[in-house]
C-alpha cells in the first residue's frame, strides 16, 4: 500500500497523462513493468484510473532513472516536473494539496545542467527542477496526518461526536480541493465543537458560550484542560494554549508574506495534532484509565 494518499496519486497520474501521449504512457508501462496490470483503452481517464488503482493497491517497486522506487513515488517524481500548462491547472492544485496532507511540499532547486554544458561566462550551466521535500522530520512521532485523521474519526464515531466529525470531514475535503478559506473555517469549527461536546458529556449544564465550556474543562476535578501544562488558567493573564490556538484560528484579515496555502497547511497540522492529544485524553477518561 502506498504511503501517499489517493488524492495525491490520482493527481500525479493525471499530471503525467496531461503532458504525455498514449504511446508515451505505454512505454512507461513497459519500463515500470506494470503492463500486465493495465487495461487496454483509448481513454486517458480510464488509463489514469488503472494507474491509480495499481499504485494505491499494489504499489510495486519499479525501475526509474534514479534507481528502484515504489510506483507511487515514480508517479510523483515525474509529475512534479510537469510543464507550466499543467502547473497552472486544477490538477496541480490537487497535487499540492494531497502532498501537503502527506507531509511533503514541492520545492524548486537549481542544479548543474546534466550535459555538463557551460554558460556564456564559463561556469557550469544550471537548470531549475522541482523536488519533493518532507515538511517535518520523519523521525518525530505522531506526524502522520492521514493516520491522525483516521484515529480521530474512530474516536469521534465512538462517542457519537457527529457535529465535530462533520466539521473535520468538511475541513479535510476543502483542504484537498485547495479551498483554503473554507478549510480554515471548518477547522476552527472543529476545534471549538469537540471541546464543547467534551464539556457537555463531562457534565456541563450551563447556558454559557464556548469560553464558559472551556473554563468548565479546566475547573473539573481532576481538570481536563491542564493548568500545569498551560493549556488553561483561571487567570486570563497567564499563557493559555487552548485560548491562544483559538485566537490563532480566528485572525482578522490577511498577513503580508504569508500565503493562504501555507497558513491552511499549518492550521491543518496543528489542529490535527492538538485534536489527537485531547481526544485520546477524553477517551482515556471515559474508559476510566485516568
Amino acid at each position: 500500500m502506498s504511503k501517499f494518499n489517493r488524492l495525491t496519486i490520482v493527481a500525479a497520474a493525471e499530471a503525467i497523462a496531461a503532458c504525455n501521449s498514449h504511446d508515451d504512457m505505454s512505454i512507461l508501462e513497459i519500463q515500470w513493468d506494470i503492463s500486465q496490470y493495465c487495461i487496454e483503452t483509448s481513454s486517458k481517464a480510464a488509463r489514469v484510473r488503472s494507474w491509480a488503482k495499481i499504485a494505491t493497491e499494489l504499489d510495486p517497486e519499479v525501475l526509474t532513472e534514479v534507481g528502484t522506487v515504489s510506483l507511487s513515488r515514480a508517479f510523483l517524481e515525474m509529475a512534479i516536473q510537469a510543464p507550466s500548462h499543467v502547473q497552472e491547472s486544477s490538477i496541480w492544485k490537487k497535487l499540492i494539496a494531497g502532498l501537503r496532507f502527506d507531509g511533503f511540499e514541492i520545492v524548486e532547486e537549481e542544479i548543474d545542467e546534466p550535459s555538463g554544458r557551460q554558460s556564456i561566462f564559463g561556469c557550469p550551466a544550471t537548470i531549475k527542477v522541482n523536488n519533493l521535500r518532507r515538511m517535518m522530520p520523519r523521525e518525530v512521532p505522531g506526524l502522520d496526518f492521514r493516520e491522525t485523521e483516521t484515529e480521530l474519526s474512530v474516536l469521534l464515531n465512538r462517542y457519537n461526536l457527529t457535529v465535530a466529525h462533520g466539521h473535520l470531514n468538511r475541513a479535510i475535503s476543502a483542504f484537498q480541493r485547495g479551498e483554503w478559506s473554507s478549510a480554515n473555517g471548518e477547522l476552527r469549527n472543529f476545534f471549538e465543537s469537540y471541546l464543547n461536546e467534551f464539556a457537555t458529556i463531562l457534565g456541563y449544564a450551563g447556558s454559557g458560550d464556548s469560553k464558559a465550556k472551556r473554563d468548565f474543562l479546566g475547573e473539573l476535578s481532576p481538570p481536563f484542560l491542564l493548568p500545569d501544562y498551560n493549556e488553561w488558567h483561571a487567570n486570563n493573564q497567564k499563557p493559555q494554549y487552548v485560548q491562544g490556538l483559538m485566537s490563532r484560528m480566528h485572525p482578522h484579515g490577511g498577513h503580508p508574506g504569508l500565503s493562504e496555502e501555507e497558513d491552511a497547511t499549518f492550521r491543518l497540522q496543528v489542529t490535527l495534532i492538538t485534536a489527537r492529544l485531547f481526544i485520546r485524553r477524553f477517551d482515556k477518561r471515559k474508559r476510566g484509565l485516568e
